[in-house]
């Protein structure tokens, strides 16, 4: 037996005895390296026929995991066992990248290497550019994203058997470098303007920035406050432990489906507004807000449990003290807004509420601090990007997280396809009643 199928079992630290009408039974409990306890009720069904009922999954673990660590009762965030605050001072996207997919920082010539592996795989097919022009000038970002991520299956065959090592390191690598063509790609043809092809000589983030706002008739210089700041986001969207895009693609690779179509899941899952789209609720948010006469008022608003208004961008469902993220990104947001020297009606209103509800005893007895969201949307809409890029954004970034927790699903002995149970309330065994009767 492996290493990893005996992970769990060797840390089974007691059981818990459930009594049931059909008798008394044992459910082991294993003690992880940081959190709560986890009951196993793997045999539960056979061992007494009952199912369990979680809705939202929120007190179920579907995995076993050595990636990502959350305490949000703490603020805590590690990949890897390294603090997000750590990484995100120390770390290009590449080396976090790595290490969320391999498990260990890299030396330099390791650093280097995996670079120059991602780099050299940036530029897609030239018949990609067909796939765009399917697509209404309209079309949301995201729905564009859903597509032409999934149709690179096409391109690739040998690639897609994903019980060969060797094909899923390819397909690794290939996801990570044309992500982020493909999310420029999609911003370009929302703006109609002519796509502009990577370039090797830049770092991960600096080709992204070139090959969104660079045009052929221009040299293009990317400003380094502004790369250090997507760098930034980058590493703190980067995973986020079993969210319901991470358990998407978790799901769709269950079943054998090529890593394509599972980070194409992703995407989807990511759409919703509950999940990716909350920064782009902030600015939709500010936007009704209006001014900063109004601050007050929507406060206020936000204050009554009986006013539907809630303030975007602030609290988080995981982390019920500050969201770590949102320190490391507090910081690159003032550097963005002072370097760009942007202004902007809107991003002086976000100031204004930040600095109100940081003041606000009520916010602070709440815990309710600004979050991530709140402060990446800020940021990249001073970098120039329209709200409806900032999901594509994130699945940028999200996209090595989901191909790492892919790749420990698949590597993992004791995966199964995923076959969640139901409580089922409908109607009980019905007599066919023919049409002429009905």
């Amino acid at each position: 037996m492996s290493k990893a199928s005996t992970a769990v079992n060797q840390n089974v630290s007691k059981s818990y005895k459930l009594e049931t009408d059909k008798g008394s039974f044992d459910l082991p409990v294993y003690s992880p390296t940081n959190g709560p306890d986890v009951m196993d009720v793997t045999k539960l069904y056979g061992e007494t026929g009952l199912f369990t009922y979680d809705p939202g999954f929120a007190s179920t673990a579907s995995c076993e995991s050595k990636i990502t660590f959350i305490d949000g009762e703490e603020g805590i965030l590690r990949y890897r066992g390294y603090d997000i605050a750590d990484l995100a001072a120390n770390c290009t996207f590449m080396e976090v990248a790595r290490l969320l997919i391999y498990g260990e920082l890299p030396n330099k010539k390791e650093k280097e290497t995996f670079e120059n592996q991602i780099t050299y795989h940036t530029m897609v097919h030239e018949q990609m550019h067909f796939f765009y022009r399917g697509f209404r000038r309209d079309a949301h970002p995201m729905a564009i994203m859903v597509g032409v991520v999934g149709a690179l299956s096409s391109f690739y065959h040998d690639s897609l058997d994903i019980t060969n090592p060797e094909h899923r390191e390819l397909s690794t690598h290939r996801l990570i470098a044309k992500m982020a063509t493909l999310a420029a790609m999609t911003y370009k043809y929302a703006v109609g303007q002519p796509f502009i092809y990577p370039r090797n000589d830049l770092s991960y983030t600096e080709n992204f920035l070139h090959m969104c706002f660079s045009v052929p008739s221009e040299p293009y210089v990317v400003n380094p406050t502004v790369a250090s700041a997507m760098r930034r986001i980058f590493i703190l969207h980067a995973d986020h432990e079993q969210n319901a895009s991470t358990s998407t693609v978790r799901l769709a690779g269950s079943s054998g489906a090529n890593p394509f179509a599972c980070i194409a899941a992703g995407i989807a899952s990511l759409w919703g507004p509950a999940h990716g789209g909350a920064n782009e609720a902030v600015l939709t948010m500010l936007d009704e807000i209006g001014s900063k006469e109004n601050i007050p008022e929507f406060v206020k608003k936000a204050k009554d449990k009986n006013d539907p208004f809630r303030l975007m961008g602030f609290g988080h469902r995981v982390y019920k003290n500050y969201d770590p993220r949102a320190k490391v990104m507090q910081e690159s947001c003032h550097q963005v807004l002072k370097e760009l020297g942007v202004n902007d009606p809107k991003l002086e209103l976000a100031m204004e509420l930040e600095r109100l509800a940081l003041e606000d005893d009520y916010f602070a007895e709440k815990k309710l601090y600004p979050n991530v969201d709140f402060y990446s949307g800020i940021i990249l809409k001073a970098i120039g990007f329209p709200t409806s890029m900032f999901t594509v954004l994130f699945a940028l970034a999200r996209t090595v997280g989901w191909i790492s927790q892919w790749r420990e699903m698949i590597e993992d002995p004791r995966q199964r396809i995923g076959r969640p149970r139901q409580l089922y309330t409908g109607e009980g065994e019905r007599k066919f009643v023919p049409l002429s009767k009905r």
